[in-house]
C-alpha cells in the first residue's frame, strides 16, 4: 500500500486498515509460535503498511491544527 493510495482515503478507512493490518501482524506471530508461517515478509509488509498509516494521519493532524491558529 503507498502513503499516495492512503491520501485518498478517510481517517475511518485508514483507522480500519491499520486494525486489519495489527490482526494481520498479531495472526503472522501465531503463525511463528505454532511453526506454520507462509511468507515471512508479511510481517515486514504489515509494520511498513502500519507505520505509513500513522504517517499519513499525524499529518493530516498537523495541518488541521495549523488551519486553526
Amino acid at each position: 500500500m503507498k502513503a499516495k493510495e492512503l491520501r485518498d482515503l478517510t481517517n475511518e478507512e485508514m483507522r480500519r486498515r491499520e486494525q486489519e493490518r495489527k490482526n494481520d501482524l498479531f495472526a503472522f506471530r501465531m503463525q511463528l509460535a505454532t511453526g506454520v508461517v507462509d511468507n515471512v515478509r508479511s510481517a515486514r509488509h504489515a509494520r511498513r503498511d502500519i507505520a505509513r498509516i500513522k504517517t499519513v494521519l499525524r499529518q493530516r493532524e498537523l495541518t488541521a491544527g495549523k488551519g486553526t491558529k
